[in-house]
């Protein structure tokens, strides 16, 4: 047993039987996976057992376990806020995540004796109140200019009512303002305007409008004539508003309605926040690494992921099916709301239907967000498709090549590249296991396999266009693994390196592709970058094995030393060529033993 492996079983042992948040890391110390556990213990334990049943895609997790890290909370629910807050934060590859390219903004109310309303994307923990997030943010901005015409809140910067500026300014003489700086309103008035201000973001408009035609009848009962006057307009541009705005259900209810729609590795989620039975929003989240998970979970990572930021939790949450870790799910959700939330999943009448109108919802924004992707398709990319004549845009290319001398440390390497970029984190690198001797079809077929496998293992996405180094040989190859693995349809060619020349399966001549076309020299940028992989891992092992097969030979020389040595020289070629002196200046190595080093380095 390894000292990692030992490390592992010694974790192992003494893990609790409480609740918490385990970090599955990689052999480069990499969190590639967030779960939670009610008993960390049972469920940790389980990913080292090889008797446990899991999903391919978890199957895939377990082999690249190296280590392990845990946090023990106090209850379920903790453990299910913690992970929501550690999967945004360090978004693993083998989680759901929410794929925010910005931080999307919310609208503010500050902590002040006269209020500003602003536009921020920091939330601060100083009494300000926040509504949002906001994911249209051109929706966010009508909004917010809706507001300020019908509630006349201060926008400027200025301390009140310490510091103020000398005069009004523009938005007091165009009424989107009502000059609190001059100190034309009181404090009591400017939180009455707050007040409205809160109806509206709340989508409480019902209320707002009440309170709006009581003012405004008061006023004239007072016969102040040109404030009612200020209340009519406010109270029409209200109006003007609310009919806009699409009534969802004659119940006067607050609930959100939530759905998903995906497509192999891609996903949407959508929710649709109802206050006063009137449709207040729209949102929605691009999800990513979807693949592999059911929907079940998929639902359930978005849900907890959406309402981490959220602002505001309505008393009920519509699904269109039920989802993992309800029960704590529910507890959370009831906590941060201050009440308590139910997680429905409609079974007939209207509510079904609006929890199947915002599936339509998400279907659509994936189409359009897929149609959208494809617009912004590189030259390159757009031309490897015609040129090949291949029935979707290569998007996601891969690519392999061997390497060996002699058939001796022989290697595969798979480059990825993603709309004509290389994508290193999906880079993969083989040690052949199955073939001994030269025989690079063998090699090309072995590695062709055990990648097509692991994508099929896993439920992953294959490749648009797979690229194999070398010529009709190479390319036969992997189409014999493909079939092999009863896998039709998939897009590949091969490249071969002396005249440039692209092989497809069935035919004997290579394709013309004209030398100067942006098709080409993506290929070539593929095949190269595949072959330097390739190249770079071969020298790598072969380093590894002339020094353990030289240095171990010393006598004297130990694991302890041979590391000093190297820590000191870089390589066996480095220590070969310093002085016995040098070597001797090395910790732990005397005159004589420099002496054997260098004789036998020499010798070798």
């Amino acid at each position: 047993m390894t000292e990692r492996e030992q490390t592992i079983q010694d974790k192992l042992q003494s893990l609790p039987q409480k609740p918490g948040v385990y970090l599955m890391k990689s052999k480069k110390e990499e969190i590639i996976y967030i779960g939670k556990a009610s008993s960390l213990r049972n469920r940790v334990r389980s990913y080292f057992q090889s008797s446990v049943p899991f999903s391919p895609r978890l199957n895939t997790l377990k082999r690249k376990i190296a280590d392990f890290n845990y946090i023990v909370t106090d209850s379920e629910v903790e453990a299910l806020i913690l992970e929501a807050n550690l999967i945004k934060q360090h978004k693993p590859r083998y989680n759901v995540n929410l794929k925010d390219d910005k931080k999307y903004p919310y609208i503010a109310i500050s902590k002040e004796p006269f209020p500003r309303i602003y536009v921020t994307r920091k939330l601060k923990d100083d009494g300000t109140e926040y509504f949002g997030p906001y994911t249209d943010v051109k929706a966010m901005r009508r909004t917010l200019k809706t507001l300020r015409r019908i509630i006349p809140m201060r926008s400027c910067r200025w301390d009140l009512p310490g510091h103020h500026p000398p005069r009004a300014c523009l938005n007091f003489q165009i009424r989107h303002c009502t000059g609190p700086c001059q100190g034309l309103i009181s404090i009591q008035d400017y939180a009455r305007l707050v007040g409205e201000a809160r109806l509206f973001l709340k989508g409480r408009s019902d209320e707002l409008v009440k309170a709006l035609q009581e003012k405004m009848e008061e006023a004239s009962r007072k016969l102040k004539f040109e404030l009612a006057a200020q209340f009519r307009d406010r109270l029409a541009d209200l109006q003007t508003v609310l009919v806009r705005q699409k009534v969802f259900t004659l119940e006067k209810e607050d609930r959100d309605i939530i759905s998903i729609a995906r497509e192999q590795n891609d996903a949407i989620g959508v929710v649709m926040e109802v206050r006063g039975g009137k449709l207040l929003d729209r949102k929605h989240h691009h999800l990513d690494g979807v693949a592999g998970f059911s929907k079940e979970e998929m639902l359930s990572a978005f849900v907890r992921q959406f309402y981490l930021d959220a602002v505001t939790v309505p008393p009920e949450i519509h699904l269109p099916f039920q989802i993992e870790d309800e029960s704590a799910t529910t507890t959370w959700l009831s906590q941060k709301r201050g009440g308590k939330v139910r997680l429905c999943v409609p079974q007939r009448g209207n509510k079904t239907k609006l929890v199947n109108m915002v599936t339509k919802n998400a279907e659509l924004l994936l189409t359009e967000w897929q149609l959208k992707r494809e617009r912004t398709l590189p030259h390159s990319v757009a031309a490897l498709q015609k040129d090949l004549k291949l029935s979707v845009p290569p998007r996601r290319i891969e690519a392999t090549d061997i390497s060996n001398i002699g058939g001796t440390d022989a290697v595969g390497s798979l480059v990825y590249f993603q709309d004509g970029r290389p994508k290193k984190s999906e880079y993969r690198r083989f040690k052949i296991k199955t073939v001994k001797g030269q025989d690079d079809f063998a090699m090309v077929k072995e590695v062709v396999q055990r990648r097509f496998r692991g994508l099929k293992e896993q439920s992953q996405p294959l490749p648009d266009l797979l690229v194999v180094d070398g010529g009709k040989g190479q390319l036969s190859s992997a189409v014999a693994a493909l079939g092999e693995l009863e896998i039709s349809g998939q897009p590949v060619i091969g490249l071969a390196k002396k005249l440039e020349e692209v092989f497809l399966p069935g035919l004997s001549d290579p394709q013309n592709i004209p030398k100067t076309s942006g098709s080409l020299k993506l290929l070539q940028a593929v095949r190269d970058e595949a072959h330097r992989f390739a190249v770079s891992y071969h020298r790598k092992l072969r380093g590894k094995k002339i020094s353990r097969s030289v240095l171990d030979q010393i006598p004297g020389v130990g694991p302890v030393r041979k590391a000093v040595l190297l820590k000191n020289f870089g390589s066996v070629k480095q220590i070969a060529q310093a002085s016995v002196e040098q070597i001797a200046q090395v910790k732990g190595v005397n005159l004589p033993l420099a002496r054997i080093i260098k004789e036998q380095l020499n010798n070798a």
